[in-house]
Formats: C-alpha cells, structure tokens, sequence
C-alpha cells in the first residue's frame, strides 16, 4: 500500500551542485576520477528562477546530473552560457563560509589514493585518520575544487570502483552552535558524531589546515526514507568553525560578489517528499524560500519542484521533490515518483533500471 505522510521527508543529499567553465570536459575528469557514469538527465536552457541570485537577470546555462550508482548523491553540474564568469580572486581556507570541500565515499581509501596518485592527480594530504577514525584524504580537481575522499561502505550496487557518490560536504561557518541547530532542526542532522577544537594533524597540506578549528560532524539519526534513498545513501555533513585568534585572518564568503553557476560549489541540494511541510520546518526557524521553481519545473526529460533557502550564512541549500525521471527515453519509459510512498524506497529492480542510463 502507498502511505503519505503528512510530514516532511528528506531522503538524502541528492546533489552538489558545481559551477564550471565546461561541463563535458569536467564530467570526462569526474568520470573518471571518482566514477560519476550515469547521467540522469543533460538539459540546455535559461534560468529563470533564480534571479536573486543571477543579478536579476535570467541566464543561459546548461547543466548534468551525474551519478555513481555504487552509492551516494550525485553530482550537478552547471555551465552558465552567454555571460562572463566570475572566478574567485582568493584561496579558499577551512573556515570561509560556504561548501569547501565535497566529500566522496570510499570502500578502499588507500586503493584510491593510489589510482589517483598514479594518474598525476593534485593530491593535498595522504591517507589518515580523521577524528571518527576513519581514513580520509584530500584531493584538487584541475579546476580548483577541492574533494574529501573518506572511508564508508555504503552500497547501493555492486561495482568495481574504489570510490563510491557523494557522502556530504565540509561546510565552513560563523556560528557553529547556530549551525548546528539549523542543519538539525530542519534536514534532520540531529546526531553529533564528534566535537572537537584543535589543531588538526589530517588537516596539514589543505589550505587553513594549520588554523586553530572547531570541527563538528553531524549524521542522521533516522534510517533512510523516500523512493530514492538507497540509491543516494547515508550521508554527514561536517562544519567547521575557524578560531579567531592573533595572526588568524577573518574568514571569507566564498560566493560573495559573484552570481549562482559561477565556478565553484554553488549549493546542497536534498531530495525530499512534501514540500509544503520543509517550507513550515523552514519558516520555523527564520528562513523562507528564497526562490521557488513551482510544482512543473522542468529540467531535460526530468521534473519536479525546487526550491532554495538560505543558511545562516548565506550557503545556498535546495530541496528538490523528484516527480519523473527518464530510464529509456528512447522507449518513452519513465519512473513516476509523484504518487509513490513517502518513506518505503523504491523495490530494487526499479531502482536497479537506473544503469540503463550510463
């Protein structure tokens, strides 16, 4: 039986959203280098809901959703077309404010490690333990973005890939404690795994890692919900806090002065069930929808309904309620979400058609 709840639901980080200058040539490197094989949809438009954030203007872009269906979120990849992009002026350190790094699930962290070390990867630290214990490294992209592969057996199929999808970002922060509350309180980040302030061995070799930092890294205490969860997986979000201290700069705004698509980290997206019930989680805490695409938004053979607030600090999150995404286009078979369960996920030989798309 179908059960709707009258509740909200978030099923997992569905995607990262990244600014590029070139999507096929970025996603041939992501392809590679971290197993992002199947493209959910590639569409070419005008975005026009985003004006806030596009200078009032709409703009031209084209953009891909990509996955690893190992298991985890995706990827979603942005071109802006038609307008001069905006790089940032600065390098980023652990405390700016935004998404500074996304982080990548990893079944064999050494064994990544070394593939990437061999293919002449921009490799910042070696394998080592974070304060979970577990092993992590980090890596540059040729474009500048920086990504934490870290240790997590999460599978949602069997592939032979040393790594897996996404598995949260590094979030740099004013107030933690505030922070914590929000990303708590409204995507249900409710479980501390570790709260710790220091400066941090595993951090040496990334930009502000010899700063004095307060990291917190928060999980879910729910189990997976919604027809897509297991294909998106567990996932954490960890914060980090710089400590001001004499000789420690302020810590910057990653996006400040340049318009939503421009390269970099543009938001974190989750895919979630009635979206009515996130906007009143949302409003309960002080932050209404700073854009809504409507209920018939469209991107490529996909639809849904998206929408964006704030966090404390400016970082973009999106909500997106998945209605129709394409399996065999050319056959005209779809997988219709918009009347499914709100918490069971999918039967595995639906979710499974999804390979039909790499």
């Amino acid at each position: 039986m179908t059960k709707k709840v009258n509740r909200k639901v978030i099923c997992g980080i569905q995607q990262v959203g990244i600014g590029v200058e070139n999507v096929e040539k970025c996603w041939a490197w992501y392809k590679e280098a971290f197993g992002f094989d199947t493209k959910i949809f590639g569409d070419e438009g005008v975005a026009e809901k985003m004006l806030p954030y596009t200078a009032g203007k709409p703009q031209r872009r084209f953009a891909i959703l990509v996955y690893n269906l190992r298991g985890g979120g995706g990827f979603e990849v942005w071109e802006p077309r038609g307008r001069e992009l905006n790089h940032i002026t600065f390098t980023p350190e652990f405390g700016d404010y935004g998404i500074f790094a996304c982080k990548v699930k990893s079944p064999d962290v050494k064994g990544a490690y070394n593939r990437m070390k061999s293919n002449g990867y921009n490799l910042l630290t070696e394998p080592s333990a974070a304060p979970s214990g577990k092993e992590h490294f980090f890596v540059k992209d040729p474009w500048g973005n920086l990504f934490e592969v870290e240790s997590d057996n999460y599978e949602f199929l069997k592939e032979k890939k040393d790594t897996g999808g996404v598995n949260g970002v590094i979030l740099g922060v004013s107030d933690i404690d505030k922070s914590i509350t929000f990303y708590g309180s409204i995507m249900g980040y409710d479980t501390v795994e570790y709260d710790k302030t220091d400066i941090f061995n595993d951090l040496k070799g990334v930009p502000g890692g010899e700063y004095r930092l307060r990291r917190v890294m928060l999980s879910r205490s729910t189990p997976l919900e919604g027809p897509l969860s297991e294909v998106m997986g567990t996932s954490h979000i960890e914060l980090i806090q710089r400590i001001g201290e004499e000789g420690v700069p302020s810590p910057k705004k990653l996006y400040e002065g340049r318009l939503w698509g421009d390269p970099g980290f543009i938001h974190l997206c989750f895919d979630v069930r009635n979206m009515d019930k996130i906007r009143e989680a949302s409003l309960a805490m002080g932050h209404d929808f700073v854009c809504d695409g409507g209920r018939d938004f469209k991107m490529g053979e996909a639809n849904g309904h998206f929408t964006y607030i704030e966090d404390p600090d400016g970082t973009l999150i999106e909500f997106v309620e998945t209605f129709k995404i394409p399996i065999l286009k050319k056959l005209g078979i779809y997988l219709h979400l918009e009347n499914r369960d709100d918490i069971k996920p999918l039967p595995r030989i639906i979710t499974k058609a999804l390979r039909f798309l790499k």
